[in-house]
């Protein structure tokens, strides 16, 4: 069975930077999508960002185009997020999202970003 593993949340300022991990056992990695996905507390959780298998593709939305980058490394069965310029109302818990071809979904259990101002 897959599990995903985040790491890298902490408490920053504004302005600064963090990147987060998250590590995917098993052999699936190379095929799914992966994103990233954030909920405030009181809030629903919402889309940050995804990546192709491959790589080769990137979404986010438009509000977080240009501070944050979605990448990933099949070798290590790893993807990435790295947040720069972080805001405090980028405050939320943050998930990592594994999609297979079958359209199987895959959740981690989170990892707390806090920015205070």
């Amino acid at each position: 069975q897959v599990q995903l593993v985040e790491s890298g949340g902490g408490s920053v300022q504004a302005g600064g930077s963090l990147r987060l991990s998250c590590a995917a056992s098993g052999r699936t990695f190379s095929s799914a999508t992966m994103g990233w996905f954030r909920q405030a507390p009181g809030k629903e959780r919402v889309f940050v960002a995804a990546i192709t298998s491959s790589g080769d593709s990137t979404y986010y939305p438009d509000s977080l185009k240009g501070r944050f980058t979605i990448s990933r490394d099949n070798a290590k069965n790893t993807v990435y997020l790295q947040m720069n310029s972080l805001k405090p109302e980028d405050t939320a818990v943050y998930y990592c999202k594994m999609t297979l071809a079958s359209n199987r979904e895959m959740w981690g259990q989170g990892t707390q970003v806090t920015v205070s101002s």
